[in-house]
């Protein structure tokens, strides 16, 4: 089911929609970085294109994350 959720970034409020898994394992990588969880959002946030938004940008991320440990684990 996708939320719709809001986050404080620089200083504004805004918001992204999103399904429960993908907030599922950005909070895992988020502990895993020993990071905050607004803080990963925030980085992901800055380095998306513009022509992103941020929703698509934090699924994009996810879905590069589980790639990468895939091949990681493919290359053992």
């Amino acid at each position: 089911m996708i939320r719709k959720r809001s986050i404080s970034l620089q200083g504004h409020r805004t918001s992204f929609s999103i399904e429960d898994e993908f907030l599922a394992e950005l909070k895992l990588i988020a502990d895993e970085r020993k990071m905050s969880l607004a803080s990963l959002i925030a980085e992901i946030d800055e380095a998306r294109p513009v022509t992103s938004n941020l929703s698509s940008a934090l699924r994009l991320f996810v879905l590069a994350e589980a790639k990468k440990t895939a091949s990681n684990r493919d290359k053992e």
